[in-house]
């Protein structure tokens, strides 16, 4: 189905992952041996701080006013649409609010009247110290719940699955270190001395049929991108081009049309639950 959509990815059978991935335990004697992968040359990893502080800089060349450590406290309706938001440092006029917090996104859809079907789940991960880097590919495994990569300053990167329990407490666990650590040792038993630095959680916000919730509301000015659960980061940069020219326009673009809120009273869901073959 890649393929038929343009999507640089192919099966790779065990002979070929170990010329890709020489380092990665290929043995029958585990609990889950890897029998083939799906190999998607163009994926990657970016720095996530990079790119925001990158737009943050961007944004403020041109003229975009950032406000850090101001929390909004309430959006301001009349007549049916948004007239203002409420802030700790003040209120701030406006015609047009594009909620875009991720695992809060609940919380703001409340505060202006638009009841979102969004639950909120937490997403772990930690961080090994530095290690010499020879870990060149992004190894992911459904079937264990884990993903394993090394960044640039040779600290390797695992997470798994979110948590099947709804929160907002963004606060880590052992059974999901404890767990991670298991299933990484099998891919990788090499990792078996490396210390742990720090482990951290995010919050994600999941749709009922686990895709997004892009553009107009039953309140008129209050446009939500929301629902992306755990990959919303890559989607960025169009969804803010999509967005703004549903702003400037009035008219919601081809692109997004498909994940507007009004598609759970329409029974017109998203189908594409296994598209990327990871279980999150």
């Amino acid at each position: 189905m890649n393929q038929l959509l343009g999507i640089d990815s192919r099966l790779v059978d065990p002979a070929e992952i170990a010329r890709l991935c020489p380092e990665l335990n290929l043995s029958s004697k585990v609990t889950w041996p890897v029998l083939g992968a799906l190999y998607h040359p163009p994926g990657g990893i970016i720095r996530h701080d990079a790119v925001v502080w990158g737009l943050a800089r961007g944004a403020d060349r041109r003229g975009v006013e950032i406000h850090p450590y101001t929390e909004v406290t309430g959006i301001e309706r009349s007549n049916g649409r948004v007239t203002g938001v409420r802030t700790t440092r003040g209120d701030v006029a406006c015609e047009t609010v594009v909620s875009a917090t991720a695992g809060w996104s609940t919380l703001v859809g409340d505060m202006a009247g638009v009841p979102l079907p969004i639950t909120t789940h937490i997403l772990q991960a930690f961080v090994t110290e530095p290690l010499k880097p020879f870990l060149h590919v992004v190894i992911v495994s459904s079937q264990m719940h884990v993903y394993v990569s090394q960044t640039d300053r040779g600290e390797f990167l695992i997470g798994a699955e979110i948590e099947p329990y709804t929160t907002y407490r963004g606060t880590s666990t052992f059974a999901f270190l404890e767990d991670s650590a298991r299933h990484t040792l099998e891919l990788f038993p090499q990792l078996e001395r490396a210390k742990i630095l720090r482990q951290w959680t995010g919050l994600c916000d999941i749709s009922p049929d686990y895709s997004p919730i892009l553009g107009v509301t039953g309140v008129a000015g209050f446009l939500v991108s929301c629902g992306w659960g755990t990959y919303g980061f890559k989607a960025a940069p169009i969804v803010g081009t999509t967005l703004a020219e549903l702003i400037a326009t009035g008219r919601t673009p081809q692109l997004i049309a498909p994940f507007g809120l009004e598609r759970f009273y329409t029974d017109t869901l998203v189908s594409e639950l296994a598209a990327a073959a990871v279980s999150h």
